[in-house]
């Protein structure tokens, strides 16, 4: 079972919708019992950055969801849900985060051009930098969908993908047990559905490196 964690930020019918198109066993849930009971866990998000970390704390739902990825259940953050897995966020100020992948979140303004729109809004090409499980039947080039102003960086050994817009931008990290996607898989047509299949095949995995402060 996949359980889609609610704690009151995300688009959750769409990633149900999806989930439920290839056939998966899945849920939307905030209860503990049924999050231990699952398999793998979405942590989704939309929004900013202070707003739903405070809201995935004050739902208790914070510790417990690091205590699962601790014990190796496959865990991917989608949007904002992947931003959250990261150290900290410099978005209006410096907030916590999960401090499961080390990194940080920073305004795509620092670093594409002037004159480029932000937010990063549409369709772009996917550009491997390693091999990952949860691109194993993408090619290179496929293109999914991106709505932010934010991205991960001073994360080098956990990008799977960047994308351009205007300076390469990461797109999707894995490390160990831990995924995440900038982009929106349930909004990106068929290529984000070969990824939530992906997804749904892998089994746990315990990494030695997983830390939190």
């Amino acid at each position: 079972m996949v359980a889609i964690i609610d704690y009151g930020v995300g688009n959750l019918f769409s990633l149900k919708s999806s989930f439920e198109a290839i056939g998966a066993d899945v849920t939307v849930t905030a209860d503990r019992e049924t999050i231990a009971r699952a398999d793998r866990i979405i942590l989704p998000g939309v929004g900013a950055f202070e707003d739903a970390a405070k809201k995935l704390r004050s739902s208790g739902l914070a510790d417990f969801i690091c205590e699962q990825a601790e014990l190796g259940k496959p865990l991917m953050g989608i949007c904002l849900g992947m931003q959250l897995l990261f150290d900290k966020s410099y978005e209006y100020g410096v907030h916590e985060g999960l401090g499961l992948i080390h990194g940080t979140i920073r305004p795509i303004a620092d670093v594409v051009p002037a004159g480029y729109k932000i937010p990063h809004i549409g369709w772009n090409a996917l550009h491997f930098t390693r091999p990952d499980r949860l691109f194993a039947d993408l090619r290179e080039g496929d293109c999914v969908y991106f709505v932010h102003s934010y991205y991960a960086t001073d994360c080098p050994a956990a990008v799977t993908a960047t994308t351009e817009y205007g300076a390469p931008l990461t797109a999707a990290v894995a490390s160990g047990n831990l995924l995440g996607c900038q982009f929106h898989p349930e909004k990106s047509g068929n290529v984000g559905l070969k990824i939530l299949k992906a997804f749904c095949k892998m089994k746990g995995e315990r990494h030695a490196d997983l830390s939190r402060h």
